[in-house]
C-alpha cells in the first residue's frame, strides 16, 4: 500500500507541470477543465507567469492545485499508480484539497471552485502588509512555543513543518521585533517569509468562517482511503470528521510532523510526493526515518519511478 502527500502554497514555480501538460493528454484535459470551472486562465499563470501572479495568494493555490492533480492523473492513466493501492492521503495546507480531489472525495469542479474562493478570502483577508510570518529553523513546536509565552510575544505556531522547522505568524511589527528575541533563544536560522498575510491564525478566522460556510454546501463521496488531517492530525475515513477539519484548517495550525507521526503508526512505508518541488520529502525525512519517499513533479520523476 502507498500513500500519497500533496504540497502546499510556496512549492510553485513558473513552468510547474508544463512538460505533462505537453506530452499527456490527461493533463491538458485536468488544465482545461479547471480553467473552465473558474474562470482562469491558468496556463498564462503557470507557464508565462503573466503579470507575476503565481505568486499571488489568489492564483498560487489554485494554480499548485492544477499543477497536482494534473500529474496524478497522469500517473494514474499511464498505469503508473493505482488508486486501489493507496492506503492514505494527505496535503500540506491547500494540498489537503489536492487530496481530497486526486482521492474522488470531492469532484474536481466543487474542489476547484471552493479552492479558488479559498485563495480569494486569504488573500483578501487582511489589508496588506500588515501581517506576516517567519520560518524558525532549529527547534520544535514545543519550544518554539515556550519561548512566544515567556517573552509575551503575540504570535501563534501556523506550521509545524518538522521537529527542526516551525512558522509563525502574527502583525508584521510583531515578526520583526521578534527575530532578535529568537536568536537570542537560539534559533539557528530567523526567515521572514514572502508571503501576502498570517496565515493559519486568529488573522483568517472571519475568512474560515466564510469559507466554512461553502464548505457546509459540498458533497463529499466516501470511499476506502483515508484522510490525515492538518487540523487534527487524525487520520479518518469518515465524511463528517473530514468536513469538519477542513472547515477549521484556514485559521489553525498545520499539525504536519505530527500527522506524519500518525501515518508512521499505521506501519506505512511508502509515500509518493505529488506536485511542484520537493518541499515535503525534505520535511518527511527529517520527521522520521520509516518511509520509502518518492516525489514526482517532472516527467523524469516517472521514468525512476519506474
Amino acid at each position: 500500500m502507498t500513500s500519497i502527500v500533496f504540497p502546499g502554497q510556496g512549492s510553485q514555480y513558473q513552468g510547474m507541470a508544463k512538460d505533462f501538460y505537453d506530452n499527456f493528454e490527461i493533463a491538458k484535459k485536468v488544465f482545461e477543465e479547471i480553467e473552465d470551472y473558474t474562470e482562469i486562465n491558468l496556463k498564462n499563470i503557470i507557464f508565462d507567469n503573466k503579470n507575476n501572479l503565481i505568486d499571488s495568494t489568489k492564483y498560487t493555490q489554485i494554480s499548485i492545485f492544477t499543477a497536482s492533480v494534473a500529474i496524478f492523473k497522469t500517473l494514474l492513466t499511464e498505469n503508473k499508480l493505482d488508486l486501489s493501492s493507496i492506503n492514505s492521503v494527505l496535503g500540506h495546507s491547500l494540498g489537503e484539497y489536492s487530496a481530497l480531489a486526486c482521492s474522488n472525495k470531492l469532484s474536481l469542479k466543487e474542489c476547484s471552485l471552493i479552492l479558488k474562493k479559498r485563495g480569494e478570502l486569504m488573500n483578501d483577508a487582511v489589508k496588506p502588509n500588515t501581517t506576516g510570518m517567519a520560518a524558525l529553523i532549529g527547534k520544535d513546536a514545543n519550544e518554539v512555543k515556550k519561548i512566544i509565552d515567556e517573552n509575551d510575544l503575540n504570535l501563534q505556531i501556523a506550521n509545524d513543518n518538522s521537529p527542526m522547522q516551525v512558522v509563525i505568524s502574527g502583525r508584521k511589527d510583531e515578526i520583526i521585533k521578534s527575530k532578535d528575541v529568537f536568536l537570542q533563544n537560539n534559533i539557528k536560522k530567523y526567515v521572514e517569509l514572502n508571503v501576502s498575510a498570517a496565515f493559519h491564525s486568529f488573522y483568517m478566522l472571519d475568512a474560515q468562517n466564510t469559507l466554512s460556510s461553502e464548505i457546509d454546501k459540498l458533497h463529499f463521496n466516501d470511499n476506502k482511503i483515508n484522510l490525515i488531517s492538518n487540523y487534527s492530525a487524525d487520520i479518518s475515513n469518515n465524511i463528517s470528521e473530514i468536513k469538519f477539519s477542513l472547515q477549521n484548517q484556514m485559521s489553525n495550525r498545520v499539525r504536519w510532523t505530527e500527522s506524519i507521526k500518525k501515518l508512521e503508526t499505521t506501519g506505512e512505508k511508502k509515500i509518493i510526493e505529488i506536485g511542484p518541488n520537493k518541499v515535503l520529502s525534505g520535511l518527511i525525512k527529517r520527521i522520521s526515518n520509516s518511509f520509502d519517499i518518492i516525489s514526482i513533479n517532472t516527467i523524469k520523476d516517472i521514468e525512476i519511478y519506474e
